[in-house]
């Protein structure tokens, strides 16, 4: 067992909170992955003679106003949501690292331009700016993943550039560059690596972001559209049936969106416990 495997499970053990965030997220990635098997009925078949069922022992979580099984729509809507996050943020940590990386590195010029930009984004309401980029582009599934990495670019950009600015002056950075190695690999290879670590805290809060920020815009109607299973559309869809005290069309998927999101951002803290070479004693 490596050094940090031992670490991550001294954390781990003296951190129940953070054990039972990486527990809860690792049962809900298995259901993303195996939700086309887990799902009881079909998640998109309506059956109006079964319509707004309270949870029971056919319809576990109940039934929505066409009939579906919410069970199943929140199973399916699972892989759904985590699929936005989880490439919205690859794209904005890989983008913002290696534009960060370099502004950090080189200074100048191109490192003004782009704190220019990326102050111009900063002062947008996130949200809102979200909301612009998928009203301009259309609401796909791939005009979302953009416009959650765009929104998320940001936070990496300037991390990155701070974290490398600092370094790169270091012994070993000046040692690497005697021997003859280019800049490229001085940033790609010798500079980000001793900053990843850091920046997966920022990953593991930017996963929750991401996911109520596709709820969001789903929930709106500028997101994923009907009758795809999302977790935003069916907080959306339940939404008006509350007063009349079918609670279960926004319980279920509100509670599956709330604890996805609380478990990335618990996770967030024990990652920080594990990465960081000065909790090691």
């Amino acid at each position: 067992m490596s050094a940090t495997t031992r670490h991550a499970v001294f954390v781990l053990r003296g951190n129940p909170i953070t054990a039972l965030a990486a527990a809860g997220l690792t049962l809900i990635i298995l259901a993303a992955l195996f939700s086309p098997w887990l799902a009881p009925y079909d998640p998109i078949a309506s059956d109006v003679s079964h319509a707004l069922q309270p949870p029971n022992a056919a319809h576990w979580a109940g039934t929505d106003q066409l009939g579906r099984d919410i069970l199943s729509r929140i199973l399916v809507a699972t892989r759904l949501d985590l699929s936005i996050a989880v490439s919205a943020v690859s794209l904005s940590f890989i983008a913002g690292a290696i534009v960060g990386g370099f502004c950090g590195y080189r200074g100048g010029r191109l490192d003004r331009w782009v704190g220019r930009i990326v102050d111009v984004l900063m002062a947008f309401p996130l949200f809102v700016l979200a909301m612009a980029l998928v009203a301009a582009m259309g609401n796909r599934v791939e005009n979302i993943v953009i416009a959650t990495a765009i929104i998320n670019l940001p936070f990496y950009t300037r991390f990155a550039r701070a974290e490398v600015n600092v370094r790169r002056n270091s012994g070993w950075v000046e040692a690497a560059r005697a021997c003859g190695e280019g800049h490229l690999t001085l940033v790609l290879r010798f500079l980000l690596p001793n900053v990843l670590p850091a920046m997966a805290v920022q990953i593991s809060l930017n996963l929750g972001w991401a996911i109520l920020n596709a709820a969001g815009l789903s929930f709106i109607g500028l997101g994923v559209t009907a009758p795809t299973p999302e977790w935003g559309i069916m907080v959306a869809e339940g939404a008006r049936f509350i007063t009349t005290g079918k609670w279960w069309l926004v319980g279920f998927p509100g509670l599956a969106l709330m604890l996805t999101v609380l478990f990335f951002n618990l996770l967030g803290d024990g990652l920080r416990d594990i990465l960081d070479p000065r909790m090691r004693t």
